[in-house]
């Protein structure tokens, strides 16, 4: 076997159970090497499935240990890792719940992943300095511009909107709100964000998570409003308390008027 072909035929032999041990292995004490490297195996396997449970503990939470192990060894070996950053493994792993039948009797279960994946992107994201409130003040004095103004967010904001309560169900699993009382039927947004150095969610309206995603893809915010003022399921939009979401929370990392420069 050349050498240039090697890392594959591991990497390949690493995630199939059934694929014969790699050609050319040798153990320094003259022991099998297939016995050495089935321990290797099933090592690797569980190092990465061990990583996408603490990156997605409520979903392994939701679904019990033993489902969870099962589900995440097969995306493992579907989605095999390109970076050896394990902390920022698993970006497709909500996509591959929301199409894994097992997992079909929890249809929230993606979309929780979703949450908790973007936890991981907020505490990871760029830094970037905000807008003061002297400079928001600024901005609201000129009520004629608001309109066809632009809000760039900060980098470690993410929005998820959803069907089931995605937001309470995680909140619940970390204790900060009672798992009885949520209605995983009823539709609800996430707003995800870092503050104090670590990632924060808060739960959202799926009207005021439509128009940060609005604000996000670089819409003006009277375009924003246009098409998020009355959603689909019947939420009408608290933009007061939308805007001093924003405010708050310190997002708002430029406003750029009608005519200038982005």
């Amino acid at each position: 076997m050349t050498t240039h072909t090697w890392p594959s035929s591991c990497a390949q032999a690493l995630l199939d159970p059934q694929a014969a041990t790699p050609a050319g292995l040798r153990t320094w004490n003259g022991s099998d090497p297939a016995q050495r490297w089935a321990v290797y195996r099933n090592n690797v396997l569980s190092s990465l499935v061990c990583a996408l449970g603490d990156t997605f503990d409520v979903v392994r939470q939701l679904t019990g240990q033993a489902f969870f192990d099962t589900l995440a060894a097969q995306f493992v070996r579907a989605h095999p890792p390109r970076s050896p950053i394990l902390a920022t493994y698993g970006r497709e792993l909500p996509d591959f719940i929301a199409q894994y039948g097992p997992a079909a009797s929890l249809p929230y279960l993606g979309d929780v992943a979703r949450l908790e994946y973007a936890r991981v992107q907020a505490f990871h994201a760029a830094d970037a300095p905000v807008l003061s409130a002297d400079a928001l003040r600024a901005r609201l004095a000129q009520p004629q511009t608001l309109p066809q103004s632009r809000l760039m967010l900060h980098p470690s904001v993410h929005v998820i909107v959803s069907a089931h309560a995605v937001a309470s169900l995680w909140a619940a699993h970390q204790g900060l709100i009672d798992l009885a009382d949520v209605d995983v039927d009823r539709a609800e947004g996430a707003l995800v964000m870092r503050a104090d150095d670590d990632a924060q969610v808060i739960g959202l309206t799926p009207a005021a998570a439509r128009l940060i995603q609005a604000l996000q893809a670089g819409a003006t915010l009277g375009e924003a409003l246009d098409t998020t003022m009355q959603t689909p399921d019947g939420n009408t939009l608290d933009l007061p308390g939308t805007w001093a979401l924003l405010i708050h929370h310190a997002l708002i990392t430029a406003w750029l008027a009608p005519g200038e420069p982005s």
